[in-house]
């Protein structure tokens, strides 16, 4: 029997359990905000060499959790190796965020094939086993990937942004993106299940681009996508808890909860958390959903903010985190006082 020392309590949470107070990481906890990221983010020459470089990624991950008592790792890499990796060309640009050759205007898409891809993101693995011999065993390690149709809409338009050309190519286009997205749910089953071989505890899909869809496109780019790529994980043998974070879902997302089989579901910040438990199956864990501006403001409204988080997501298993990632304009001093006030609560 397992020492209960080393036993996560992200893991008990996503196992359903209610624990007090509740387990804490924070989407984006490696990165801009901590200067000690800023400067080991210059000894690369690219982010995509970045993300590719085992020894950088791996120090990436472990600055936060030497700065705060988070309960959770998650890898440093980026939703956007996936494209990368079967081909289209990704580059980041500085201050903007990411580009790449857009589909849209491509009169054939061509693309390499997963087996290649998953050879291509082998530097990922490494990190993800590099972190997992250097944490703490009661850490949880998350890994993550980009769920099918946010992945999709970047190769699609080349930026983020407006999604309004996407969104018309899969109406125009309707084959080749059903093609696209099952090429993708291939790829990111094999990525996400070398992840988890290579220590991830749970892993979370990122469909940061869940809104804005009607129901029948939001049925065919994000349920049955999302539906074919967590069973394709479970026939791949991965039983690791997968998080899903259907970011700005709105009314769609208790099927989304009921019909994707993920384990727990991510809120974001404008979800109340009511809602989230009342669409959601019983005792499914929910992860979320305090305001990322609120770790910015800092002060009494941060406390008052993440005392209201804990208070309304009481009723059940639940992992503190915000409604979406830390910006860059956070303190590492608010982050601290956001998960002293969560630590405090039990």
């Amino acid at each position: 029997m397992a020492d209960p020392k080393d036993v996560s309590v992200l893991l008990r949470a996503l196992n359903g359990e209610r624990v007090d107070p509740p387990p804490i990481w924070i989407m984006r906890q490696a990165g801009r905000y901590l200067p000690e990221y800023r400067e080991l983010r210059g000894r690369a020459k690219s982010f995509l060499d970045f993300c590719y470089s085992p020894a950088l990624a791996t120090e990436a991950v472990l600055q936060p959790l030497r700065r705060f008592p988070l309960d959770a790792a998650i890898l440093f890499s980026d939703i956007l190796v996936i494209p990368d990796a079967l081909g289209q060309k990704v580059w980041f640009v500085e201050g903007e965020g990411p580009r790449l050759e857009p589909l849209i205007g491509q009169e054939r898409w061509v693309f390499g094939d997963t087996e290649k891809a998953i050879q291509r993101l082998s530097p990922v693995y490494e990190a993800m086993q590099r972190i997992r011999g250097q944490i703490a065993k009661d850490v949880a390690l998350i890994g993550f990937a980009g769920g099918p149709w946010t992945v999709a809409t970047y190769m699609l338009q080349g930026r983020g942004g407006d999604k309004d050309d996407a969104r018309r190519t899969a109406y125009l286009r309707p084959s080749e993106i059903d093609a696209l997205l099952s090429l993708l749910v291939e790829t990111t089953a094999r990525h996400v299940a070398a992840q988890v071989k290579a220590g991830a505890d749970c892993v979370q899909i990122f469909e940061s681009w869940a809104e804005g869809l009607p129901l029948a496109l939001f049925e065919r780019l994000i349920l049955k996508p999302t539906a074919a790529l967590v069973s394709r994980l479970r026939a791949l043998g991965v039983t690791a808890p997968i998080i899903g974070f259907p970011r700005g879902a709105g009314a769609h997302m208790g099927r989304y909860a009921r019909e994707t089989g993920i384990t727990a579901l991510g809120v974001d910040t404008q979800t109340p958390a009511a809602f989230a438990r009342e669409q959601a199956p019983a005792n499914m864990p929910l992860q979320g959903n305090l305001d990322p501006q609120l770790v910015v403001a800092g002060g009494e409204v941060l406390e008052q903010g993440v005392r209201h988080v804990l208070d309304v997501f009481r009723n059940g298993p639940h992992i503190f985190n915000l409604g979406h990632g830390i910006t860059p304009d956070a303190t590492p001093e608010n982050v601290s006082a956001l998960v002293r006030i969560v630590k405090g609560a039990a």
